[in-house]
């Protein structure tokens, strides 16, 4: 008997728990010539506005001691031209969807979630109210409990696809966000995104990024977010999607077991690209040596 690895988010199921973060793959098609882009449970694209957005100036990342930096600013060819140039592609390849997005104000937010929502071949929304890169939306939306609340309620009312909220580290209690996430509509919450950080050129003394700070990432976090996936565990019954240095399968285990209903590949796959595919082939090993048949068996099963 083959081994159940798949996941319920809402009412879209996929096969797998391994997920590429927001950010970090592209558009999908951009690794497509370096693994099998449908062998994992779903691609999340890089966020999307309703227009296309520059980004912020140069320089925006940087290397740090175990991860990176980045200062990116939401940088995206719009919501057009990834319906016309960057989905057929990915519909083609068989990979499941999931569109990534953000907006300035709550209005943006709304329109953008109706638009992708009924795009065929998106298979589900994950909303970003956590950047740390940008002077407008972004983490000013996951700051505030209430705000976050009214937000989720609205983008729920205006589309039917399955809605995942990413939620911000930088926050006095992340609990609180992810119950008003799973109060106000939402189907599963992903924690976390970046924290932020800096880094400082000391010959120059002039910081290593353009906007000075910029939002952490990689190995460095995974400690902080897998205790904020096994917080937010407790808190909600909605799925908990976790991010934050994962670079092995061991790293992965360790999320299932805090509790998380899947994971979401970043910053590594810069570093191997096929990082997310081999994760997959190494999850489903693993389950059939220790004889584990369905990937509920994992998750939540820590013990004190």
């Amino acid at each position: 008997m083959a081994v159940d690895l798949s996941v319920k988010i809402g009412s879209l199921t996929i096969k797998n728990p391994i997920i590429t973060a927001s950010g970090t793959f592209g558009y999908g098609l951009e690794f497509a010539d370096k693994m099998n882009i449908s062998a994992v449970g779903a691609i999340i694209t890089k966020g999307l506005s309703m227009k296309p957005r520059a980004g912020n100036p140069m320089p925006r990342i940087c290397e740090t001691d175990a991860g990176m930096l980045n200062s990116i600013g939401l940088e995206n060819v719009g919501m057009e031209v990834f319906e016309k140039e960057k989905l057929p592609g990915l519909k083609k390849s068989g990979a499941a969807v999931i569109a990534n997005f953000f907006g300035e104000s709550e209005d943006e937010y709304v329109e953008a979630a109706r638009r992708l929502g009924s795009i065929d071949g998106v298979r589900a929304l994950e909303m970003n109210v956590s950047c740390p890169n940008v002077d407008r939306g972004g983490i000013e939306f996951g700051s505030d409990v209430k705000t976050l609340g009214r937000l989720t309620k609205a983008v729920r009312k205006a589309t039917d696809s399955p809605l995942i909220v990413k939620l911000s580290p930088n926050v006095t209690d992340i609990r609180e966000f992810a119950k008003a996430a799973e109060g106000a509509g939402a189907d599963a919450v992903s924690a976390i995104n970046t924290l932020k950080g800096m880094s400082i050129d000391t010959a120059s003394k002039k910081s290593r990024l353009n906007r000075v700070f910029g939002g952490l990432s990689g190995p460095a976090i995974k400690p902080v977010a897998l205790y904020m996936v096994w917080e937010c565990a407790r808190a909600v019954k909605i799925p908990v999607i976790g991010v934050g240095g994962i670079t092995s399968l061991d790293d992965a285990l360790q999320f299932f077991i805090a509790g998380a209903g899947a994971v979401q590949t970043g910053t590594m796959n810069f570093v191997e690209p096929g990082l997310s595919e081999r994760l997959v082939e190494e999850l489903t090993q693993y389950c059939e040596k220790e004889k584990i048949m369905k990937l509920s068996q994992i998750v939540g099963s820590l013990r004190k």
